[in-house]
């Protein structure tokens, strides 16, 4: 079977600078691939590059089959990939509701099946998305991406502001999303153990070479080495935020006055009610 998406000898980069360098890997339909590395290693350079918003340098990326070479940014969601970005990218003055419609009526997508998958947003449909809590906003986003029924999904640092303890009920859900819809998915993740816990593969990136790969069970078994090597004390708590994304490191700075602070407390909940 071939893979959703291939990725090619990849160069990548800004203002001519190559961030990600010769990049071979493959997401098939009902895995996910977990894309690991250390601040600035070059992983959201590698989603957006594959979503069409960063040129290919060099190398070619084939999403079902199909160079994105020419290909304008907007065709991507038409052809059944969903990218889900590290600062969510919400609509903040809408609500819950505004902003999953908008999305279901542009693709034509199933407002319910995504939301079954987060009942925990149903009660919040008339909340604007500006005041939902850290977790809450990050359920919003991965429904939104849902209700086009992507074939290929990219999440970008899901775990991004949120505290360890919601990570480990959210990444589950990514897991039940792949078995139930055959989707591929290619997770940008600093929380190393916990992206080995769903994902089938990893690929571990180092200031934009390619430094490991392989199944999850041979990735684990390297893990210590790698985090002791690469990571550095970040990797094992996702303390760390990624440098490329200093300019939305905090997504409440979206939200104005009166947004729910992040946090055990405020999202602890919220990913219960979505068990």
């Amino acid at each position: 079977m071939s893979a959703l998406l291939e990725i090619d000898g990849l160069y990548s980069g800004y203002a001519g600078v190559a961030m990600v360098r010769d990049l071979n890997l493959t997401v098939h339909a009902g895995e996910i691939v977990a894309l690991l590395g250390p601040n600035g290693a070059g992983k959201t350079t590698t989603l957006l590059t594959t979503s069409g918003l960063n040129p290919v340098m060099k190398g070619d990326i084939r999403v079902f089959g199909r160079s994105i070479r020419g290909r304008p940014a907007h065709r991507a969601p038409r052809e059944g990939l969903a990218h889900v970005l590290e600062d969510r990218s919400l609509f903040y003055q809408l609500t819950v509701a505004e902003n999953l419609r908008l999305a279901a009526a542009r693709s034509r997508g199933d407002l319910d099946q995504a939301l079954s998958y987060f009942p925990a947003l149903e009660p919040l449909l008339g909340r604007r998305a500006g005041l939902l809590s850290g977790g809450e906003q990050q359920m919003l986003a991965m429904a939104r991406a849902l209700t086009s029924k992507p074939r290929l999904l990219m999440v970008d640092e899901m775990s991004l502001g949120l505290a360890p303890v919601i990570v480990e009920r959210l990444l589950p859900v990514l897991r039940r999303i792949v078995d139930d819809t055959g989707a591929g998915v290619l997770l940008v993740e600093q929380h190393v153990h916990l992206a080995l816990e769903v994902a089938d593969r990893a690929a571990v990136l180092v200031h934009g070479d390619l430094v490991a790969s392989g199944t999850t069970a041979e990735i684990a078994g390297r893990a210590a080495a790698l985090e002791s090597t690469y990571f550095g004390a970040g990797a094992e708590t996702g303390a760390e935020t990624a440098p490329d994304t200093e300019a939305v490191i905090d997504a409440d700075a979206h939200t104005g006055a009166g947004a729910r602070p992040d946090g055990p407390e405020a999202d602890l909940d919220d990913v219960e009610g979505s068990r």
